[in-house]
């Protein structure tokens, strides 16, 4: 088993897609300006009346695919001290801000983060605004959408994930010189759309490359349905609260 790092608490993911009648830069420039301070506002304030908040807020912008289309906008990553419960109506079916007018509804889902390699990311806050929402780049980003085929023993498929393939993963990376890999397993699979999520950082799109050309099956294909996962790639990352 490879060396890793269980965050405490739970991660929980919020996958993004626009509505049609939305363009791709509507979304993103509504989604910083107008959702995330409004988040990072709320957030702050739960903290200091002493009630239950997210300690760190990131939001990542996936590339489109080589067809021009993107699978999901992004994902935001809120991570708290416990799984927060499914909201009766997804969030966005009344707007409250003009992003939610701009997204498709969208629910929460509640994950268990390990980290295997903890390379540093920046976070620099605005100087000439406010601190924060602030951006990073300068990475390749690729993010793996996990689904599993239908009647898959979790405890078995999350074991090997982290027992074997994980291992494989972080051999690879470190050799083609990967900077940051994280896990997310769902704490409840059959009732997700994914299983769980992987996010590899590399420096540039060679050593994505080069690690596509070196890392070899491991056997997660028996547990995993390549058909309805995604891989997507990424560039860019929003910083809420860092």
């Amino acid at each position: 088993m490879a060396n890793l790092t269980e965050t405490p608490g739970v991660k929980m993911l919020y996958l993004i897609k626009r509505r049609s009648t939305t363009s791709r830069e509507e979304l993103v420039a509504h989604w910083f300006k107008n959702h995330m301070p409004a988040v990072i506002e709320g957030q702050g304030a739960q903290q200091t009346a002493g009630k239950r908040h997210a300690t760190r807020y990131i939001a990542t912008l996936f590339d489109a695919d080589a067809s021009g289309a993107h699978v999901w906008d992004g994902v935001a990553q809120l991570w708290w001290d416990e799984a927060l419960n499914m909201p009766d109506v997804p969030h966005g079916s009344i707007p409250t801000d003009t992003f939610q007018e701009k997204a498709q509804s969208y629910v929460p889902w509640a994950t268990k983060e390990y980290v295997v390699l903890d390379g540093a990311l920046p976070v620099q806050p605005l100087t000439l605004h406010e601190p924060f929402p602030s951006t990073r780049s300068g990475f390749l980003k690729v993010t793996f959408l996990v689904s599993a085929k239908r009647d898959t023993d979790y405890g078995a498929f999350f074991k090997h994930w982290l027992d074997v393939h994980v291992p494989n993963v972080s051999g690879v990376m470190r050799e083609v010189g990967g900077t940051r890999y994280c896990v997310s397993h769902s704490l409840d699979p059959s009732n997700e759309p994914y299983a769980g999520m992987a996010e590899l950082y590399f420096d540039d799109a060679d050593a994505w490359s080069e690690y596509q050309r070196l890392i070899q099956p491991d056997g997660m294909e028996q547990w995993v349905d390549p058909d309805n996962m995604a891989i997507l790639r990424a560039q860019t990352e929003m910083i809420g609260i860092p």
